[in-house]
């Protein structure tokens, strides 16, 4: 859409432009850790919560007390159709219904209560329990409510293959191969624990009837090419399943294979007892290793459980406490992103708060091994990961920001030669350098996982499992190298071809982790820009008639996450605080602030909150497109700041 600007931009624009900018930075300073560390709630949706639940019913350590307050959560998150959603205001989800529903009933919802009456005819209208995605009838497996007959399956003895052969365990995305090699361990000793009660009601009639054995997911259906040959795949090793045990060799390779999945799980647990900071591979490893005979008591064990109440939230709420879990924690991210949004600010390098962020970064800079090493085992250490404790998997995306942040504290200014202070931004350099894929472009941890195979397996139904280079983790890294001075480099020269390359059609750029067009968009332009491509060149102008063609009449941006779904939605959404500064950030980086930049920048003005930060429950954030998004809560404060203060700093 063409927006019409009715007022111009003048003294008055900057004026409150300043006033808005001087209230949400004394509001980013003020949630700093003494430490030096921001971190801003990542919210996600109520599977977390849900599946916190079942592991701890399956683990028998379930308290009344938990169980109330989580279910006094997901209960409060219900929408008034009786579902669940992914995302703020998208639709009702089938998978993350049924298992909210079945927390509830853990929780002490009964059946006919009219919540779970609306949820149990929704789920049913929707093809009930057959109809979820293969993860969530995993989960009801483990209790009974689904046959591991009718599961596919993922033999342990895929962690011996090598890897140059055909779906080895490092042909997955990090957070995939963490998640697939506990479940086959899961998956191959098919557990059962009994559950107070049945789900029948949320079974819906299959050919057997109501209760029967229940239809195919409507997924399996109409599968070609690699689909067809690994369904014919998966039929033969459930055939091996159920009769391989019968002979001594496969039973004696079984156990040898179980034992190194054990010893695979065990390496990759983190200081604080998670699993790359995540919690699919962290409740998959807890509940491998159990099933494995690790006691309650071990310290693996221990550690694990005890690591997942650094993740949990509690809070009152008029009915009593409610109890949540982050899917993830982004104390790196959300530390980087601020120090930025400071500088941008105007904050001096040598300001405490940025003192203070600088050290705590440093002391965060990863110097081991990962498993980044088996694509590139030449490559020295260095760089950040997102989380906390994740020092297996440092990730390109935060250690550029890392870099960008760094150089604009004391610890990072230049010394004499032009070399940096610190020599972590130089190892940080070096290690995304070599990080960079075959194609020239960057993905978020892993260099050319790229392989589709893995795709077709019919184990893969729900998520992103391969790590391909993506155009926001690209343009992050070509701005830090320009940054740096290396915009004339091999390595950032072969970054801007690719992204010139994954422009597309009308103009935008696709972002893989956040949402989505306005994002990817609001990445690379500044990228290129610092890369040294002119802002007069077509590719340039084509994002910035983009970005003014998709500016809602509020004079704001934002992006619905179903755009992921249909791109014919790409740029369209309620206008948010984040994303409006994402599509401001390109505009002043492409020229002086013009008409639809001003509209912007009033339009953050206008709409921030007394106490300087913005309200915004749209979910901006992606972790799997189609999938699984995120609301991360810092994200309506440090972007508006870097673009508020961009906008002052370019006006006379």
């Amino acid at each position: 859409m063409t927006v019409t600007h009715t007022r111009s931009g003048g003294p008055s624009a900057l004026s409150g432009a300043e006033a808005a900018l001087a209230r949400a930075r004394d509001h980013l300073l003020g949630l700093q850790h003494e430490e030096g560390w921001w971190q801003g709630e990542l919210e996600t949706n109520v599977t977390m919560d849900a599946e916190d639940l079942l592991l701890r019913e399956f683990l028998g350590i379930r308290t009344e007390e938990e169980t109330a307050a989580a279910g006094r959560w997901i209960a409060s998150r219900q929408r008034a159709d009786g579902t669940w959603a992914n995302f703020f205001g998208g639709p009702g989800d089938l998978s993350t219904t049924v298992e909210a529903y079945v927390a509830l009933r853990l929780a002490g919802h009964l059946p006919g209560a009219p919540h779970m009456t609306r949820a149990a005819d929704w789920i049913n209208s929707r093809g009930g329990i057959p109809a979820t995605r293969v993860f969530t009838r995993i989960w009801l497996a483990l209790f009974g409510q689904w046959s591991w007959d009718d599961l596919p399956v993922m033999p342990p003895e895929m962690v011996y293959l090598p890897t140059w052969f055909p779906l080895n365990v490092y042909d997955w995305a990090c957070w995939a191969r963490q998640t697939i090699v506990p479940l086959t361990v899961v998956g191959s000793l098919r557990p059962v624990r009994s559950l107070p009660f049945g789900l029948d009601e949320i079974r819906a009639p299959g050919p057997d009837g109501p209760g029967g054995r229940a239809r195919k997911p409507a997924q399996a259906a109409d599968r070609t090419g690699w689909e067809l040959a690994f369904g014919g795949l998966d039929r033969m090793l459930h055939v091996i399943e159920r009769h391989g045990h019968r002979t001594r060799p496969v039973r004696a390779m079984r156990r040898a294979a179980l034992r190194r999945c054990a010893d695979w799980i065990i390496a990759r647990q983190e200081q604080d007892g998670c699993w790359g900071g995540i919690q699919p591979p962290w409740v998959y490893s807890v509940m491998a290793l159990h099933l494995l005979g690790y006691g309650l008591n071990h310290p693996v064990i221990k550690r694990g459980l005890a690591g997942l109440d650094r993740f949990t939230i509690t809070e009152d709420s008029p009915d009593g406490p409610v109890r949540r879990l982050e899917a993830c924690q982004s104390p790196v991210w959300d530390s980087v992103l601020a120090v930025v949004a400071l500088a941008d600010a105007g904050l001096p390098p040598d300001h405490p708060a940025m003192t203070r962020a600088a050290g705590w970064l440093l002391d965060e800079e990863i110097a081991g091994p990962g498993d980044w090493q088996v694509r590139r085992p030449w490559l020295e250490p260095g760089g950040w990961a997102f989380e906390f404790d994740n020092d297996g998997y440092p990730d390109i995306d935060d250690t550029a920001e890392a870099v960008l942040a760094l150089r604009r504290t004391a610890q990072g200014q230049p010394a004499q030669g032009g070399q940096p202070r610190h020599p972590a931004i130089g190892r940080g350099l070096r290690w995304i350098t070599g990080m960079q894929s075959a194609d020239g472009g960057w993905g978020a941890f892993d260099a050319d996982n790229t392989s589709a195979l893995v795709t077709k397996l019919p184990f893969c139904d729900f998520g992103a499992v391969i790590d391909p280079p993506s155009a926001d983790v690209t343009a992050h890294v070509v701005e830090a190298l320009a940054a740096e001075g290396l915009a004339g480099g091999r390595a950032a020269r072969r970054g801007v071809v690719w992204l010139l390359r994954a422009q597309e059609k009308d103009g935008s750029w696709f972002g893989r982790w956040g949402a989505n067009y306005v994002y990817g968009t609001g990445a690379v332009v500044p990228a290129l820009i610092a890369a040294g491509v002119p802002a007069s060149k077509p590719v340039i102008r084509r994002a910035v008639h983009w970005l003014e063609e998709h500016q809602n009449p509020d004079g704001g941006w934002g992006e619905d996450m179903r755009s992921y779904d249909d791109p014919q939605l790409a740029g369209q959404g309620t206008s948010t605080a984040s994303q409006t500064a994402w599509a401001l950030l390109a505009l002043l980086a492409a020229g002086p602030p013009g008409p639809a930049a001003e509209a912007g920048v009033r339009w953050l003005a206008e709409h921030q909150r007394a106490d300087g930060t913005w309200d915004e429950p749209e979910y901006t954030g992606t972790g799997f497109p189609g999938d699984f998004y995120i609301n991360y809560h810092l994200y309506r404060l440090v972007f508006p700041v870097s673009a508020l203060g961009r906008y002052v700093a370019a006006r006379p």
